[in-house]
C-alpha cells in the first residue's frame, strides 16, 4: 500500500505551463540561445547584444536556468545541449519559430471550456481557409520535427537504393519529406500537392537544400483535386489525417491509392492513439488542439488507419512507432 499523500506538485507543474512557454518565446524572440551561444554569457553582456534592458535580461536567463534550458557557472550562462542544437539561430535544426506560434496563440486556450461544451471549434476551421497565413507561420516553424521521422521512413523503404522513383506529398508543407528523400536519392522526383502559399515556402526550403531541379508543385485544394492514375511510387501524407474527418480520409486514400502505381507504398506520419485510448500521452494531449481548430479532427487510434486504409483499396497495412510523438503508418 502507498501511504504517500498526494501533493499539489503535477497541478502546479502544468497550471504555471504558460510561464514557461511565455520565458522560452521570450527568449527565442529576442535571440537569447543565438548571442549566449556567441559569448553574451553575462546578464551586462546579453542585455547589450540583445538591445534588451539589463531586468529584462536577467529575467530571462533566471527563467531559462530554471527551466534547465541554461546552466549557470562562476557568473557566466551556457546552453544546455538541447538548446544548443534547436535554439540557436541558423542551425540547420532550429526549432526557435515554435515557441513563438505556440507563444501567438496561446489566448485562443480560454475557449477551450466552452469548445469543450459545444464540440466546435470558436473560430474559422483553418484547415478549410484557402490561402491561410497561419500555415505561412506554423510550416517553417515545425519542419525539424519531421526529420527523424522522414530518415525513418527512408531508411524502411531503401529509398537510397530506390532508383529513378517519383514520390507524391500531399499537403507537404515546408518539402521536408522531399528535400531530405531527394538528398538521399538523386535520381528521384517529387511533386507536393498544397496551398499556393505553402508551396512557395517550399520551392524556397527545398532550392536551398540543392534539390530544387527535380521538386515540383501543384497548388490547389487536395480534397478536390485528381491525385492523376499509377503515377507514383511512394506518396505521403503527413501530420494531415489529425484535422480530418473520417470520410474525409478515406476519400483523400481511395484518391492516392489510384495515385500510386502498383505496388506503391503509401507513407502516413501523424499522432496515433492506441485503440483503447490509453497513451501515448503527446497524442491523447494534442487531440485538445484539434477540438479547438477543426471541425471534426482529433487524434486517431490504430485501428481507425487500419480500417481506413482497407476500405480505400490498400491490402497491407504496417504500423511503427519512430521514438518520437509521430508514428509511421505504411500501406501498400
Amino acid at each position: 500500500m502507498n501511504d504517500e499523500r498526494p501533493t499539489l506538485d503535477r497541478i502546479m507543474q502544468v497550471a504555471s505551463g504558460g510561464w514557461a512557454l511565455a520565458i522560452l518565446a521570450a527568449a527565442t524572440h529576442n535571440s537569447v540561445f543565438t548571442h549566449v551561444e556567441a559569448g553574451a554569457d553575462t546578464v551586462e553582456a546579453l542585455a547589450k547584444s540583445a538591445g534588451i534592458s539589463a531586468r529584462g535580461a536577467s529575467t530571462l536567463l533566471d527563467g531559462l536556468v530554471g527551466l534547465e534550458f541554461l546552466t549557470l557557472s562562476g557568473g557566466r550562462y551556457r546552453n544546455a545541449p538541447d538548446a544548443a542544437e534547436f535554439l540557436v539561430e541558423g542551425k540547420p535544426s532550429y526549432f526557435g519559430g515554435f515557441p513563438k506560434v505556440q507563444l501567438a496563440e496561446f489566448p485562443d486556450l480560454v475557449a477551450l471550456p466552452e469548445v469543450a461544451r459545444t464540440g466546435r471549434p470558436a473560430t474559422t476551421d483553418t484547415t478549410d481557409v484557402p490561402e491561410s497565413p497561419f500555415w505561412e507561420e506554423l510550416v517553417p516553424a515545425i519542419a525539424v520535427l519531421s526529420v527523424p521521422v522522414a530518415m525513418a521512413a527512408a531508411e524502411r523503404l531503401q529509398l537510397a537504393d530506390a532508383g529513378p522513383i517519383s514520390i507524391f506529398d500531399v499537403g507537404g508543407g515546408s518539402g521536408i519529406y522531399s528535400a531530405l528523400w531527394l538528398g538521399i536519392n538523386p535520381k528521384a522526383r517529387s511533386t507536393q500537392f498544397d496551398w499556393a502559399n505553402v508551396n512557395r515556402i517550399a520551392k524556397d526550403f527545398v532550392g536551398r537544400r540543392g534539390v530544387g531541379d527535380r521538386f515540383r508543385t501543384v497548388d490547389g485544394d487536395f480534397h478536390k483535386a485528381d491525385f492523376g492514375t499509377a503515377e507514383h511510387d511512394v506518396a505521403v501524407y503527413s501530420h494531415i489525417a489529425h484535422q480530418e474527418s473520417p470520410s474525409e480520409n478515406i476519400a483523400t486514400f481511395r484518391r492516392i491509392k489510384n495515385a500510386l502505381k502498383p505496388g506503391g507504398t503509401f507513407v502516413i506520419s501523424d499522432f496515433v492513439v492506441d485503440d483503447d485510448r490509453s497513451g501515448p500521452p503527446f497524442s491523447l494531449i494534442f487531440r485538445s488542439v484539434m477540438l479547438l481548430r477543426t471541425k471534426e479532427g482529433q487524434t486517431w487510434r490504430r485501428a481507425d488507419y487500419e480500417e481506413w486504409l482497407r476500405e480505400a483499396g490498400f491490402r497491407k497495412v504496417s504500423i511503427e512507432p519512430t521514438g518520437t510523438p509521430a508514428t509511421l503508418v505504411y500501406a501498400s
